[in-house]
């Protein structure tokens, strides 16, 4: 991990790791904004070009932390205020590891009255990055929290790629009115607008491209965010270019709606895994 101490929450922390894998992140939001495995030459993860780099706003791209509020589920700001602060680095073998930690703090229970201390360890070593959270009560009171790592993956054209390990899945359709569907696909293809959330997700999805693949793992988490926004929804988005929805999909490890309810003390964790083939 390199970081000059001097420099702000938006200069890049980076990182290598077994076989020349390396990754680049933030201490702004705790956002992970590429990760390149061994032996490939670009990012698998997709970074907008529109990107705002502003105190207050949430970079389009990467692997944002949603946390203690999915989506607007809730009487905080959309998505929550994890992604907007700035986390804190600590010290990292230089491993192929960055570290970060975000507290409590007056802005934070401002927005929601509770002590905390989430921990985010990024890891990358030849084809696999593993990025685990982990949620600590440091209060006296229990409090309730949905989070999700909400990760943008890249991809050479959505409309060819397929996800597979979702049939049989209930899911909730935003495209379609929040109503409750069963994934009947064996494979998921795109291309319009895609916003579902699927439940009781197995442990291992697999996303197909003509030229490659990713394998999708999750732990901890309850459901999976499937999103993609076509070209409707891309443009009411400012910091994304017109077709930049080509090039995406959101594949996102979440527990959404049921909250996890903490004990004063008690800590939870739950990681997404990625490996390229």
């Amino acid at each position: 991990m390199s970081q000059d101490p001097a420099t702000d929450s938006f200069s890049p922390l980076r990182a290598r790791g077994n076989g020349g894998a390396t990754l680049e992140a933030l201490a702004y939001g705790g956002h992970l904004l590429s990760w390149t495995p061994a032996g490939e030459r670009d990012s698998r993860l997709f970074l907008s070009p529109a990107s705002v780099f502003r105190p207050g706003t949430a970079v389009r791209g990467g692997v944002p932390v949603i946390f203690p509020q999915f989506a607007a589920h809730g009487p905080l700001p959309k998505h929550g205020f994890a992604r907007v602060q700035d986390w804190q680095p600590t010290q990292s073998a230089g491993d192929g590891r960055i570290r970060l930690q975000l507290r409590d703090s007056p802005a934070s229970r401002a927005l929601w009255p509770h002590a905390f201390l989430l921990e985010l360890e990024l890891h990358c070593g030849g084809d696999t990055l593993r990025m685990e959270l982990g949620v600590h009560n440091s209060g006296d009171t229990p409090f309730e929290f949905t989070v999700a790592l909400h990760t943008y993956l890249r991809v050479a054209d959505v409309r060819q790629a397929r996800l597979q390990g979702l049939k049989g899945l209930r899911y909730l359709d935003a495209a379609r009115n929040r109503s409750e569907h069963v994934e009947a696909q064996d494979e998921l293809g795109f291309g319009p607008w895609t916003d579902r959330i699927y439940f009781d997700p197995p442990a291992e999805l697999l996303l197909l491209e003509p030229q490659r693949r990713l394998r999708i793992r999750q732990e901890g988490f309850t459901d999976t965010v499937v999103w993609n926004p076509a070209a409707a929804v891309t443009s009411t988005l400012p910091d994304m270019a017109p077709d930049g929805w080509r090039e995406m999909l959101c594949v996102e490890a979440a527990t959404t709606l049921q909250p996890i309810r903490l004990a004063p003390g008690a800590q939870w964790r739950g990681a997404q895994v990625l490996v390229a083939e």
